[in-house]
Formats: C-alpha cells, sequence, structure tokens
C-alpha cells in the first residue's frame, strides 16, 4: 500500500512489477523470508495458488511458461524451499522454458554467517539458471525485475533466480516503475531466407524437424502452410508434437524416444534437415548418433533463437539466429520448385506415422496401456492439455496419442520424474475452461502426489491417469538389459490409489480392465473434483513393443 509520500515496502514495489510485466498466476509454498512480499499479493490482481512443495510450485510455475512463452513465477522460501524448488529450475533449463524463481534470503546484516537456513544462491544455482542475482536495494527492484523478465525470454528461454533479503522487502522508499517488457523477436535475414531456398531447391530428399521453444499458435500454422507448399515431410522431437498437428498430411511423426523405424530411416537418408528451435540434444539425436559431431553428413539448416546453440554441438551448413515465431513467418515468401524431386515423400510418411500409431500392440495384462491412449485421443477433446512426467508409460503416448492443438502437450525434455501433476495444476489454472489429464507411472506421480491435495483445495479438476506396475519401470527396463535376472532397488510397494484420491477429497476409481477405462474416465469428468483413475498395469508391459522377459531373455543371449 502506498503511503502518503508515495512510498512503498520492498514486497510491494515487487508485486506491483509482476502486474505490470503481465503476471496474472504465481505459485508459492509461504515461509518467513518473504512475509512482505506475500503481504503485498494480498488483494492483488494476481491469483496465487499455495502448493505443499516447492518442486510443484516451480514445475506448475515453468508448465505456464512453457505454455504462454512469458514466465511462469514461482515465490519459495530460503534454505530447504530453494533446494526443493531447484527441479523446476532444472527442468525450465533444459526445456528452454522462461521462468522466475523467487528466493527468500536471511536479512542484509546476518548474511556471510551461515544464518539459519542461509544459502549463496549465486553458488547454488549458477550452473543451472541463466542468471542468478540478489536484490540488496528496494530502489533496484524495478530495474531488476524488468531485467529478469527480458533475460528469461530473449534468445534461449530460461530461468532466472532472484533472492530477497528479508529486510530489504520490508523498507520504505519511493521509486517508479518499469515499463511492461514485451519479448525481442530475432528475424532471419534476407540472405539467410534466399540461402534456405537455394538449399531447398538443390536437395532431393529434405526433411524438417521442429522442437524447442518461443513458438506460438500463427508459427504453427505458417509452418503447416509451408509444409504443403513444399510438400515437405515435418517430424517433432521429444515430448514437442504438439508443434503440429497429427493429422496434417505431412506429419512423419514424433522423433524422440523409440521412434518409428521407418522414420528414424527416412531422417538418416535425407540430404537436407531443416532443424526449426531445437537443440537436437540426447533423445531427439538417439544418443548423439544422427548426425556426425562435428560436421553432420547430411545438410542442416540449423534454426534457433540463441547465438550461443548455433554451432555448439553441430557444425550447421546454414546457421539462422532466429526465433521460431519469426523465421516461420518469414517462410511465407519462400516457394517451391517447379518440380518437386521429393514429390509424394510426405504422404509415404504421413502414411507410415499413421500405420505406426493406428492400433495399440497387444501386452500382457488385463490392461492394455496402448488401447487407452488410442481411447483418449479419440475421446478427448481437441483442444484437452495431456501432461505427463517421466516413466516407460509415456512410450505409450508418445505412439498412440495425436495431438491436435497447439500446447496440447506439456511434458518435460528433461526427463523429470514427478513433473506431470504439477503440470496439470499449471495448465488448469491457466486453462480452467479446458480438459486437463495427467498421465503418470506410480513412481513418477508419488513424487509429487501430494500436492493433490492443491488441486483440491483450488477445484482444479484434473483428471489422473496412473500406470501402476509397482516398479520404476524404465530403471527396471535397463536392469534388465544390462544386469538380467539382478533385480534390486526397483521394485514398488504402492498404496490404494482410489483411497488415496478419496482422502484428499477427490473422486478415485479402480481400473483392471481395459473395457473398463471409458466409463471410469465418464465417471471421473461427472464428479466435477479432481480425480484418480488406478490402471493396474502388468510389470511385464514394459515398452509397446516389448515385454520384461524379453529383454531378459535377449540379453542373457548376448552375454552367453
Amino acid at each position: 500500500m502506498r503511503s502518503n509520500d508515495g512510498s512503498r515496502t520492498g514486497g510491494e514495489i515487487l508485486v506491483d512489477q509482476l502486474l505490470l510485466h503481465g503476471v496474472r498466476h504465481a505459485f508459492c509454498v509461504p515461509g518467513e523470508s518473504y512475509l512482505a512480499a506475500l503481504d503485498a499479493f494480498y488483494g492483488s490482481d494476481i491469483a496465487l495458488t499455495v502448493c505443499r512443495h516447492e518442486s510443484a510450485a516451480t514445475m506448475a510455475a515453468e508448465a505456464i511458461g512453457k505454455a504462454t512463452g512469458r514466465p511462469g513465477i514461482a515465490f519459495v522460501t530460503r534454505g530447504p524451499g530453494a533446494t526443493n524448488g531447484s527441479l523446476g529450475v532444472h527442468i525450465a533449463r533444459q526445456d528452454s522454458t522462461p521462468l522466475i524463481v523467487f528466493v527468500g534470503q536471511v536479512a542484509r546484516s546476518m548474511r556471510e554467517r551461515e544464518a539459519f537456513q542461509e544459502l549463496d544462491y549465486r553458488a547454488v544455482f549458477g550452473s543451472v539458471a541463466k542468471w542468478v542475482t540478489e536484490i540488496d536495494d528496494p530502489a533496484r527492484i524495478p530495474e531488476l525485475v524488468s531485467r529478469a523478465f527480458h533475460t528469461a525470454c530473449n534468445g534461449r528461454p530460461g530461468p532466472v533466480v532472484i533472492a530477497l533479503p528479508e529486510d530489504m522487502l520490508c523498507e520504505r522508499i519511493a521509486v517508479p516503475d518499469a515499463r511492461s517488457f514485451e519479448p525481442v523477436e530475432t528475424w532471419p535475414g534476407l540472405t539467410d531466407m534466399s540461402r534456405l531456398q537455394k538449399m531447398l531447391w538443390a536437395a532431393k530428399r529434405p526433411i524438417a524437424l521442429v522442437g524447442g521453444s518461443r513458438w506460438s499458435e500463427a508459427a504453427c500454422a505458417a509452418l503447416g502452410r509451408f509444409a504443403e507448399r513444399f510438400q515437405l515431410p515435418v517430424a517433432t522431437t521429444f515430448r514437442r508434437g504438439a508443434l503440429f498437428d497429427a493429422l496434417h498430411s505431412c506429419y512423419a511423426g514424433d522423433f524422440g524416444i523409440g521412434p518409428n523405424p521407418k522414420l528414424l530411416a527416412r531422417v538418416r537418408s535425407a540430404d537436407l534437415v531443416l532443424l526449426i528451435g531445437g537443440r537436437m540434444s540426447e533423445m531427439s539425436s538417439q544418443s548423439y548418433s544422427l548426425f556426425d559431431i562435428p560436421e553432420p553428413q547430411m545438410k542442416l539448416v540449423h534454426v534457433h533463437p540463441g547465438a550461443e546453440e548455433l554451432g555448439r554441438v553441430y557444425h550447421p551448413a546454414l546457421a539462422i539466429q532466429a526465433s521460431p515465431t519469426a523465421f516461420c513467418s518469414a517462410l511465407e515468401g519462400l516457394q517451391p520448385p517447379n518440380e518437386i524431386p521429393w514429390r509424394g515423400e510426405s504422404d509415404t510418411a504421413h502414411a507410415d506415422y499413421l500405420a505406426w500409431t493406428d492400433k495399440a500392440t497387444p501386452q500382457p495384462g488385463n490392461v492394455n496401456l496402448g488401447e487407452v491412449m488410442v481411447w483418449l485421443r479419440d475421446n478427448l477433446p481437441a483442444d484437452a492439455v495431456l501432461t505427463n512426467g517421466a516413466g516407460n508409460f509415456a512410450a505409450w503416448i508418445h505412439r498412440f496419442y495425436r495431438f491436435r492443438h497447439y500446447h496440447s502437450h506439456i511434458a518435460s525434455t528433461s526427463g523429470s520424474m514427478g513433473y506431470g501433476f504439477p503440470a496439470a495444476l499449471g495448465a488448469k489454472t491457466l486453462y480452467p475452461e479446458r480438459m486437463v489429464v495427467c498421465v503418470a507411472g506410480d513412481g513418477d506421480f508419488l513424487m509429487t502426489g501430494q500436492d493433490f491435495a492443491t488441486a483440491v483445495q483450488y477445484e482444479r479438476q484434473v483428471i489422473v491417469v496412473i500406470a501402476d506396475n509397482s516398479l520404476y519401470g524404465t530403471i527396471r527396463m535397463h536392469q534388465e538389459r544390462e544386469y538380467p535376472g539382478r533385480v534390486i532397488a526397483t521394485q514398488l510397494r504402492n498404496p490404494d490409489f482410489v483411497a488415496y484420491a478419496r482422502a484428499f477429497g477427490g473422486h478415485g476409481v479402480l481400473v483392471e480392465k481395459t473395457a473398463d477405462f471409458p466409463p471410469a474416465f465418464a465417471q471421473a469428468v461427472a464428479s466435477g473434483k479432481p480425480a484418480i483413475i488406478h490402471l493396474k498395469i502388468d510389470p511385464e508391459a514394459i515398452t509397446p513393443a516389448a515385454t520384461l522377459t524379453s529383454i531378459r531373455e535377449k540379453s542373457l543371449a548376448g552375454k552367453g
């Protein structure tokens, strides 16, 4: 509250900056180290969601950053609050997501004495955040918060961590606000686009791979029109499937973990790869085996908003520093050759994709997760948001679900377990009118499952589908491959997830046969509550194409 002399506390100045920069949602776990900032939220136009664990707060905020392209906002307290919240910071780093995490700090007069829960945040977050700072003077809050928004969003987006000494937040001062920020779009030059057109005209087997952040719905639509004009096959990289309509005639499929062998062969045989937005890191590059490093064996055109990423791993034939939104707008000016040498290849690639994803593969047990995913893809609204964390269960999402709408999939490319539920909480906060479904593994869900209480408290109807095979499935799969028959530390004894949901005040239902899933889902929707649908999955059903036994037997045969 401004006083008669126009002064405000540091906390009030801070919240005012968030408002003028367009923040409408923030997530937190409260702490005494930033009480003055919490007080400033009282009566403000920012909806503050209180979580049960700092990892959920930063992950939910990261999901909003991923969905909007503007920084998600989280507040955590000092020491253990900050380290708990570091999970969301790491995800934002690897996923190139704009995120700002505000961390409480000890009073300025107590620093460097190892006061209660004191940490050096520049040291703690220096290797993972894009920028870390500590605000010593409330007069600099407008300046440094403005810088944080620009830093988080421009170039390659990423996380910013700002430490807030508790006494600084209480200090009163009169200071003008900054102006609201807007992300800076980096446009490709005319020479870049002219060179790209010539390379496309000279190509015989081109393909586009799309990923990364800084996209928009308009950019995705422009890319679709470009692909149609050039009859260019387009594949999406790991967990970026919502960047291209799966039923578009040029869509070649998901190029992440375990891609369609025909798509993998197509990319390997391409003479020109147009990589837009992504870094082609470990998952999409098939463990860095796809392109020769540093000189790819085919011509690579790499388009990325961060100059530091161009040539960092791969030396492209053409490097274009541009955001995907600006680049895809510039694609409208390119024209295909009069005779397209690869004519018909996009149709073939799309037919291969449809055949690969058409029907669920047979699985051991009474619940086939592939059939569940096919039902969801055929019955959820096109704009439904699907979220997931990490685990072998995600292989069924990548293969069988077809994303049709921009940002209908929010998942961590960093492979962080526990991400799916907080991401769903963030998505439902942002899009209360859209259906939000989290698909989680049993071990995955229980890493952040306590925040089911948050969904109930704020009446955010998220539906969680838990694939319970009583295993850390991905690790068990690798264990059977590398150390067959020597099982240790991968078995789980799980709670009754139906009772778990009900204990928090939500809806729970058990599914022990595939045929029972549709009515169970209908019950979950009709309940009007956050819901858990507990799927009992056979432990043998470890991937869409293999079982634990087949992996073990193959490994033992190889070691014989």
